[in-house]
């Protein structure tokens, strides 16, 4: 067997989990695969760390209170209305 970190019993639990049947051949490329991927991830343990504050910029513009529309400029271009309410199609 491989020196992989991942085992096929982790393989199959992993498939159990996501309701995926595998057989013996998908599990020993699943497992030779993740021990591939957890070492990818090992590797960005060795990019080195910069002590950098983040800049952070108010993208957002400031609230600015106005006067809203009166409800009948608001139904003013309404096709139906029914006692100062929009009136759509009935839904079943």
């Amino acid at each position: 067997m491989s020196d992989s970190p991942v085992d096929a019993d982790a393989v199959r639990h992993v498939a159990d989990l996501a309701r995926v049947n595998l057989d013996e051949e998908d599990v020993e490329t699943f497992t030779e695969q993740f021990g591939d991927i957890l070492s990818y991830f090992d590797a960005l343990d060795e990019v080195p760390s910069i002590d950098r504050e983040a800049e952070l910029v108010n993208v957002m513009r400031p609230d600015e209170v106005t006067d809203g529309l009166s409800q009948d400029e608001a139904l003013q271009n309404a096709t139906e209305t029914e006692d100062g309410f929009f009136k759509g199609p009935n839904v079943s």
